[in-house]
């Protein structure tokens, strides 16, 4: 069975950090090229970070460069963000998403991602 779940979410004050997983079930995150999107109560789900299959190269959303980092732990099967210094305006529900058919990161088309993770929220506030 193909499955991604998320975990690591939670309540955390502005400025605080959590990093979020994204483990893989039923095959091989390392082939696949993984985004992780966000969506905030009547907001459209937008991408935040995305890491590409086989270079490992990234790219960050303008809101989140120099505070969140993409990476993966291939033994583990596992995709990671790290997030720092966050704000209120980071709040949503964060999902993993995974494709096989691109390879390059470019743009957050949540149409090119055929598996998805059910999401964890993330509440930054005081």
């Amino acid at each position: 069975q193909v499955q991604l779940v998320e975990s690591g979410g939670g309540l955390v004050q502005p400025g605080g950090s959590l990093r979020l997983s994204c483990t893989a079930s039923g095959f091989t995150l390392d082939y696949y090229r993984i985004g992780w999107f966000r969506q905030a109560p009547g907001k459209e789900r937008e991408g935040v970070s995305c890491i590409s299959k086989g270079d490992g190269s990234t790219s960050y959303a303008d809101s989140v460069k120099g505070r969140f980092t993409i990476s993966r732990d291939n033994a583990k099967n596992t995709v990671y963000l790290q997030m720092n210094s966050l704000k209120p305006e980071d709040t949503a529900v964060y999902y993993c998403a995974a494709t096989a058919g691109y390879y390059y990161c470019a743009g957050y088309d949540v149409y090119e991602y055929e598996y998805w993770g059910q999401g964890t929220q993330v509440t930054v506030s005081s």
